[in-house]
């Protein structure tokens, strides 16, 4: 690559980073549906048709955002999945994880599972950075499944067709009481961090961070997993 090149891709990669910026601020100020290409512009000093060229549409900026705070979520929970020691042990780390960063970045968390955005519907593309998480889970549970003496969750009858389904798409070697098991934690996972972060525990929950592990631990019993003490 020549000096010339280099020089084009280093400032191609600033300006991208300085329109994402901008924009996570408006998400901040005004909300993800009020995202605009000609106000992210106007405060870049930028005319539109030179944003365009980095962004075509409002819905190419969204993308990209949503995609950065997916990673940047699924970053934090592998980092701390790496610290941690036995299933249950990387469960509850993994959670708090979540939460930490929820936290840490309430619009972005709201971008990606709040309110959807209306009239924009999220491409394929973002679904890699979407299953980190997820993921994680499903290696914690596969990785405590593989005792033998481990019990499993129960499975209704009537629930069984759907649980089969879903084990052949996300997890085919985990039992589908398991499997089931875990999409509920999952769902429920983002639902304790969406209530503490959108203020639903507000006037109901004190001390929120002891709540959420106890809670999560819950969650990870529900999956079969066990604390190493046991």
């Amino acid at each position: 690559m020549s000096t010339a090149q280099g020089a084009r891709a280093r400032a191609r990669i600033e300006i991208t980073a300085a329109i994402k910026d901008e924009a996570r601020r408006q998400l901040a100020a005004e909300g993800a549906a009020r995202l605009s290409l000609r106000a992210v512009a106007r405060e870049l000093g930028m005319v539109s048709s030179a944003l365009y060229r980095y962004f075509p549409s409002r819905d190419d900026l969204l993308t990209a955002l949503i995609i950065d705070a997916y990673d940047s979520l699924g970053e934090s929970a592998e980092a701390a999945h790496e610290a941690a020691a036995g299933p249950f042990e990387r469960w509850l780390t993994v959670c708090e994880a979540v939460r930490g960063w929820a936290l840490d970045h309430p619009h972005e968390y709201a971008l990606i599972y709040g309110t959807p955005v209306p009239g924009y519907t999220a491409p394929d593309a973002t679904v890699p950075a979407a299953a980190r998480v997820g993921l994680l889970l499903i290696g914690i549970a596969r990785d405590a499944h593989q005792d033998p003496q481990l019990a499993r969750p129960p499975l209704a009858d009537d629930l069984r067709p759907e649980a089969e389904r879903m084990t052949a798409d996300l997890a085919p070697d985990l039992p589908p009481a398991v499997v089931t098991a875990l999409v509920a934690a999952w769902a429920q996972l983002y639902g304790l961090v969406g209530f503490e972060l959108f203020g639903q525990f507000n006037r109901v929950v004190e001390d929120r961070e002891t709540f959420f592990r106890r809670a999560v631990g819950q969650l990870a019993r529900g999956v079969g997993l066990v604390p190493a003490s046991s």
